[in-house]
């Protein structure tokens, strides 16, 4: 990963762009801290004064005995006193102005990182499935969990601390060039060299960071597979297997972040070694000036002082590059993941719909995850509102594929698919997918309760209309033996109900929905025979009067459809046959298969 200085404004640009709404509070933020600056160059004044004015003698600075009284100036004792409440009330300001400034930092920066993951999470969500299958959801995570703090770090304490060392840095070059011109020089000797050390190391780490966050979400890829899968690895005995490809990335990762901590080591010694160098030059010549009479101890003491706070914000400046490269190669992500367009996209002036009545036509319709390799292939049919279908094939034979399609997970890679005459790409994505309600083999439910999962299709859902959904679905009966009823929660993925069960609030859940086309991809597979007839009872209530496309194996799950479509294993309809439906009526329109003969 390459950082070139104008790449990295362009990013600190945008996040500055996205934390807009954040601008007064961050302004604020900026200004406690410069107030950082002047607290700083008057905590050592009171020492200057006690060596100088009070021990020595010697008359006070214009700019202390403009604002004393006279009173003090003529007594040491009260001179003496206020400066000793000075020290109380600057160190006092000094702590209650961190204390705002950290606070501050705390609200602000967890509101944008609220924020950006809240964007980041709603990215994911839109990005199509296509995306997903070649990516993975791992590296979304991580970059949802682990890269978004970099965002609002890189703008709380990455950008407004750099400016404000840098305010300061300006701030204690003028006082030192007020104090002794021939000193701020030779203390800027080092400022060359620093910004070449600078630049070298930048472009290093940022390389190194983008390494390590590749391991570590390669590492965290293993653990989030791993734990989904976690009773198959068990199962096959595999858990050592898996701790050994576990620990192989992981050490991929601690070599990565070794590599980063030695560059930075590395780079902290040097500029150490150049900030003891430019210390060493200021006070060898300044204890020169102080014999030669040119300078007072305390003005010493006070210069030696502002050296250190001029040093401060450079040494501040260079500790921040390797946390701040880290932090932009986390952005350069985020803003890569960000720019990663859907490939299912909705056209500008897209069809509103609020209903459809459920024709769908395939023609000519080719599909191909890679854009190479069909796993569909022509596939050319029709069937009116209200008809179904049953699909048949062998495994891989895209049965799923097509349902995919419908739903628009995925646009043809040729041909189109029409729902009531009009291609789905013309219908706004919401809607079309309303139209909709799917029973999938592994029924997905959520970790809330029964009621929440099954009004998921119809959050406004009263509780008489889940009940009575979830009765038509044959479900009721359980779920009211259940402890806690309707309010029982059913864990992650539903694992706590058993795949009867969850198959029977998936199928509640179509019920409530309510939509005109019905999508089944083998809604009884996983379940014996006792549940698939309860299932099935269920199914011919969901099927009646929507089109309803089921995938299914067993051909007694069949048996109520009008027409099958029987897939080969390339992707390709071979045929078109007529169910027995006993119950669903005729279709009123053909329905054509791939050689366009009408029905068989």
């Amino acid at each position: 990963m390459t950082s070139k200085p104008n790449h990295d404004v362009a990013t600190i640009v945008w996040l500055l762009r996205e934390g807009r709404a954040y601008w007064d509070k961050l302004g604020i933020l900026f200004i406690l801290s410069l107030l950082a600056t002047p607290l700083a160059m008057l905590l050592p004044v009171p020492l200057m004064l006690t060596i100088d004015t009070v021990i020595g003698g010697k008359p006070p600075p214009a700019f202390v005995a403009s604002i004393l009284p006279e009173s003090a100036l003529s007594s040491a004792s009260v001179l003496l006193g206020l400066i000793a409440v000075s020290v109380v009330v600057i160190s006092v300001t000094s702590e209650l102005r961190g204390t705002a400034s950290q606070l501050l930092e705390t609200v602000v920066g967890q509101r944008l990182l609220m924020g950006f993951r809240a964007q980041l999470f709603d990215h994911a969500q839109r990005l199509s499935s296509s995306y997903h299958d070649a990516k993975g959801t791992s590296d979304t995570l991580y970059r949802i969990q682990f890269d978004a703090p970099a965002l609002h770090s890189l703008i709380v304490y990455g950008v407004t601390p750099f400016l404000t060392a840098g305010m300061t840095l300006a701030g204690m070059l003028y006082v030192m060039w007020r104090l002794d011109a021939q000193i701020m020089v030779l203390a800027l000797v080092i400022a060359p060299a620093m910004y070449v050390l600078t630049e070298l190391f930048r472009t290093r780490l940022r390389r190194q960071w983008g390494h390590v966050k590749a391991a570590e979400s390669g590492a965290q890829s293993v653990l989030h597979e791993v734990l989904g899968a976690l009773r198959v690895v068990q199962a096959f005995g595999r858990e050592a297997a898996e701790r050994s490809r576990f620990e192989e990335k992981t050490r991929r990762s601690v070599r990565e972040n070794v590599r980063v901590v030695a560059l930075d080591g590395l780079f902290a010694l040097l500029v150490a070694a150049f900030m003891a160098i430019g210390t060493a030059l200021v006070l060898y010549i300044g204890a020169s000036r102080v014999e030669a009479g040119a300078l007072t101890v305390g003005q010493l003491l006070l210069v030696m002082s502002y050296l250190g706070q001029l040093y401060a914000p450079m040494t501040q400046i260079g500790k921040q590059v390797t946390k701040i490269q880290g932090w932009l190669a986390s952005a350069d992500r985020i803003r890569e993941f960000l720019h990663e367009p859907p490939t299912v996209t909705q056209q500008p002036n897209a069809r509103r719909v609020a209903r459809v009545d459920g024709g769908v036509k395939f023609e000519t319709v080719s599909f191909a995850y890679d854009g190479v390799n069909k796993v569909l292939t022509d596939i050319s049919f029709e069937v009116p509102p209200g008809a179904r279908v049953g699909i048949v094939g062998p495994t891989g034979s895209g049965k799923s594929t097509l349902a995919n399609l419908l739903m628009r997970f995925y646009d043809p890679t040729s041909g189109r698919i029409r729902l009531d005459g009009h291609d789905l790409r013309e219908y706004r994505v919401t809607d079309l997918r309303r139209q909709f309600a799917l029973v999938l083999q592994d029924s997905v439910l959520f970790s809330a309760s029964i009621e929440e999962n099954i009004a998921y299709g119809r959050p406004g859902a009263t509780k008489p209309e889940i009940v009575r959904a979830a009765q038509v679905a044959n479900a009721d009966s359980f779920i009211l033996g259940l402890p806690d009823g309707y309010s029982t929660l059913v864990g992650e993925r539903g694992m706590r109900l058993s795949g009867g069960q969850r198959q029977r609030i998936a199928l509640a859940r179509a019920f409530l929905r309510d939509a005109p086309i019905l999508l089944l991809d083998e809604p009884t597979s996983a379940v014996d025979v006792a549940t698939e007839s309860l299932i099935m009872a269920s199914l011919e209530e969901l099927m009646r009067n929507r089109t309803t496309f089921m995938i299914a194996h067993r051909t007694s799950t069949l048996r109520t459809c009008d027409v099958i479509l029987q897939l080969d294993p390339g992707g390709r309809l071979v045929s078109i046959t007529s169910g027995t439906s006993g119950t669903g009526s005729e279709p009123s329109t053909p329905v054509f298969g791939a050689a366009g003969k009408g029905r068989a």
